[in-house]
């Protein structure tokens, strides 16, 4: 009997594991928790730390896992690699379910930064209107440059109000269309945005409203991740789970 341990928190994962509930698969899906109110899920699931690679090792075996399927965010690198190193260290069959970058197309005003430190420093100048798509985890890094108005769009409620001197707090969960975001680059008067390389298509709609704006992006690049092997579509993983357990893992 195979059994399935999701890492998730992406539209990807939830999808992942409608799938598997529709083929009556065995499978769990873990959260790491930043999220308050996740979404119902037709699979158990679970929400907190592993306390590591040791940890997520010791939860494998601990739970009879056969697969272990890493569809976390692309920039969740340090929970990827302590997947890549508990699946190897408890025998575990590993995949990862990722989403393709985005690529800059004709009328992209990317500027390519690695961090998120970068991404403050080259905000440095004049005060502008900033749409900071980041999520909630790096906001307060930005209070750095505090002459800029910050557009600021979170999944959940913060418990205290974001350190940013001035700021516009949603609280609104995607997935976001193009005419939805062109409507709010425009009532909030936005001058640039700043964005993660996510990929995939739930979170693209600000890029798409940037561009057919006119508005420059700061573009944090993807975090390395494990070597590992990966695919990008649900069917693909399906037939992995199918394959591996044909070789008996």
């Amino acid at each position: 009997m195979r059994n399935i341990l999701i890492l998730g928190g992406t539209m990807e994962a939830s999808a992942l594991a409608r799938a598997l509930a529709e083929r009556g698969e065995q499978a769990t899906l873990s959260y790491a928790g930043r999220t308050g109110n996740p979404r119902a899920q037709p699979v158990p699931i679970r929400v907190g730390g592993f306390g590591g690679a040791d940890g997520l090792a010791a939860f494998l075996k601990a739970g009879a896992f056969t697969h272990l399927v890493d569809a976390t965010h692309p920039f969740a690198a340090a929970i990827s690699a302590n997947a890549a190193a508990a699946a190897r260290a408890s025998d575990v069959a590993h995949l990862m379910l990722t989403r393709p970058e985005w690529q800059a197309v004709d009328g992209d005003r990317w500027t390519h930064v690695p961090d998120i430190a970068s991404a403050v420093r080259a905000l440095d100048g004049p005060a502008r209107r900033v749409m900071l798509a980041l999520g909630r985890m790096h906001v307060e890094a930005f209070a750095a440059q505090p002459q800029h108005h910050y557009l600021l769009r979170f999944v959940d409620a913060p418990d205290a109000p974001p350190a940013l001197l001035r700021h516009h707090l949603l609280v609104d969960r995607g997935p976001f269309t193009l005419a939805g975001d062109l409507a709010l680059m425009r009532d909030q008067g936005i001058d640039l945005v700043v964005a993660k390389n996510a990929g995939g298509e739930g979170a693209r709609a600000k890029i798409d409203a940037a561009r057919a704006l006119g508005l420059p992006v700061i573009m944090i690049d993807r975090p390395p991740v494990p070597q590992a092997q990966a695919v990008h579509d649900i069917g693909d993983v399906l037939a992995w789970i199918d394959h591996s357990a044909h070789r008996g893992v």
